[in-house]
């Protein structure tokens, strides 16, 4: 829309409406500033009109001028300050006057305008026009100031904001577990990096704002809906243990769902937290484990001469029977000798379950040298000699000696491999392996596999304790996997197991190197 002409000739109102013309944006910005001294220098005929602006740091002024008509000379400096401290001056000069004009608003001083006046009948019109400019000039270089301020604070504030939010991102991208956010309508508003490598992992893109079923799929929606209105209507945490064996081994994870209050008073979200717990589970089997050995030892060296005691009498008493059983008749001294041989064989039986108890509880310290685990493992085969099962020696040669007692070892190593034996029924393959941990380089990995008739998943976490056995009543006491687990337990190491039934089973063994 064009602006009005004016009908009045009168120079004075032909300025202040060119003025007008430029400012009519409301904002006084360097080409509207630089148009207004134009039009101030052509329209009055002055000879120098020079706008002053304060700086934003407000230790200087600088000027706004038309080309020709240069501001600063070298080494001087303008007392501008002084100008608008003192008000308004005019004082002449030959061929006219000076007229400084200070730029004040709110008593907050940004300027002045600085002009020559030449001498002619336009001189008092060309004052007064100058001074209704400056008064003009004066409250919209403060909006203008105010308005580049709020701009600045804005955009320093949203860097701060987005600088926050993006801090916040990355430490919610750095945890170790898997966080997820749904709100009320289970569209997912936060998903970290985390859950794009899990074992459901899908990229953040692909998760964002669609509803939790469409993502978590393989999980029931009306369970997994009940479990987020529990927080939904209780606001209280909620924290389940779960297994999944979707990545081939079996894992276990700990889900924890949270309320979140976006407005600090209803519940508007919720944060779900997964976390893989599998190495802590199986410490704690290990701690477990260990504790029960350390139990049974202590009750064994207690026990053991309150029972050492009473089967010695049953053999005294045993061996008197059998020297009277001379003076008995031929059979019924068979009968006797019978019944005695099944007594020494259970009495024998019964002391081995002793001894076999008190190498649970803390052995006598004994020295432990380097040993070539490669040496020992061919030695616990010399002295094995499995006939019917073919064995199959895979040991990386060259490997990091342990330091460890070869005696030990040797036990341990012997209760696993006849145990291999026992679930073969001494007929398949067993495939002994040594070689560095690929996952740790300070642990040598021996495994011992074989092809028997595997564990069942339930029984896997019991296989340790002592006296748990799946074979028949006589074939064993249950305790050499006990046995063989703390002789690895006093070395620093660890036992895990895994096995499937019909196909076998792999005892891996773990000692540090060193």
């Amino acid at each position: 829309m064009l602006a009005p002409s004016l009908d009045n000739e009168h120079p004075g109102i032909r300025v202040i409406g060119e003025v007008a013309s430029v400012l009519q944006a409301g904002i006084a910005t360097g080409g509207a500033l630089h148009g207004v001294v134009s039009a101030l220098r052509r329209g009055l005929g002055l000879r120098r009109c020079r706008l002053w602006l304060r700086t934003p740091d407000g230790t200087r002024y600088t000027a706004v001028t038309t080309p020709g008509d240069e501001a600063e000379f070298p080494g001087v400096a303008p007392p501008v300050a002084e100008w608008v401290r003192r008000g308004l001056q005019r004082e002449g000069v030959p061929g006219g006057s000076i007229l400084r004009v200070p730029l004040v608003c709110e008593d907050e001083p940004l300027g002045a305008l600085e002009v020559v006046i030449p001498t002619g009948r336009y001189e008092t019109i060309a004052h007064d026009v100058v001074v209704v400019v400056a008064r003009v000039l004066a409250p919209m270089l403060a909006a203008t100031e105010l308005s580049q301020d709020l701009a600045s604070e804005v955009a320093l504030r949203t860097h701060e904001m987005e600088a926050q939010r993006s801090f916040a991102a990355q430490i919610v991208d750095s945890l170790p577990v898997g966080l997820y956010v749904i709100d009320r309508g289970y569209r997912i508003r936060a998903w970290n990096r985390k859950r794009e490598t899990g074992t459901q992992g899908i990229s953040r893109e692909d998760a964002m704002a669609r509803e939790i079923f469409e993502v978590l799929d393989r999980q029931p929606r009306d369970l997994l809906k009940r479990e987020f209105d529990r927080v939904f209507d209780t606001g209280e945490v909620q924290q389940v243990e779960v297994a999944s064996s979707a990545s081939g081994e079996t894992r276990y994870y700990r889900i924890t769902k949270i309320p979140m209050r976006q407005d600090g008073e209803h519940i508007s979200h919720v944060i779900t937290v997964g976390e893989d717990i599998t190495d802590r589970r199986l410490a704690q089997q290990r701690l477990t484990e260990t504790d029960k050995l350390a139990a049974v030892g202590q009750l064994a060296a207690g026990v053991m001469h309150e029972i050492n005691n009473p089967l010695a009498t049953i053999l005294a008493c045993s061996e008197a029977l059998s020297l009277r059983g001379e003076e008995l008749p031929t059979g019924e001294r068979r009968a006797l000798a019978e019944y005695l041989n099944i007594i020494d064989k259970e009495v024998q039986r019964c002391r081995r379950i002793v001894e076999s108890l008190l190498d649970l509880s803390h052995p006598a310290p004994r020295d432990k040298a380097k040993v070539d685990v490669n040496a020992v493992v061919e030695e616990t085969l010399f002295h094995a000699r499995f006939r019917q099962v073919a064995v199959v020696r895979e040991l990386t040669p060259g490997l990091p000696t342990l330091l460890a007692d070869r005696e030990r070892l040797i036990q341990s190593f012997m209760a696993l491999m006849l145990n291999a034996m026992d679930a073969m029924d001494s007929r398949g393959k067993l495939t002994v392996r040594s070689r560095v941990n690929p996952e740790r380089r300070d642990e040598i990995l021996l495994e011992f596999i074989d092809t028997g008739t595997g564990i069942k998943q339930e029984d896997l976490p019991k296989i340790f304790e002592p006296f748990f056995t799946t074979k028949p009543q006589g074939r064993g006491t249950g305790l050499g996997l006990s046995i063989s687990y703390g002789i690895i337990a006093e070395h620093r190491g660890r036992i895990e197991v895994e096995s499937q039934v019909g196909v076998g089973s792999n005892f891996r063994v773990y000692l540090p190197v060193g």
